[in-house]
């Protein structure tokens, strides 16, 4: 079991990889996300992105892994099309 927030546990080349795929998620779409106009869907919005990340922060399986980067990464499409829609 790896716990990539202990700092005890060494990660091999491609969960460190992974991890920082993950990370990198995050920011992008914490950054997409101070872009919305409104206070309240900002605040919505963080907190989602928050627990979602929080929730699967122990998964270990690389394929479930994978397919979760995926489909951030298609959730942070949508939100930066969404927000680009809006501003037009």
């Amino acid at each position: 079991v790896v716990s990539w927030g202990s700092g005890q546990t060494s990660l091999s080349s491609s969960q460190f990889l992974r991890r920082q795929q993950v990370l990198q998620l995050y920011r992008k779409i914490l950054r997409a996300i101070r872009e919305v106009p409104a206070e309240q869907d900002r605040r919505y919005l963080k907190d989602w992105a928050r627990e979602e990340f929080k929730r699967n922060k122990d998964a270990t399986e690389e394929d479930a892994i994978r397919m979760m980067i995926t489909q951030g990464n298609m959730q942070l499409q949508e939100l930066q099309r969404t927000l680009k829609l809006a501003k037009s």
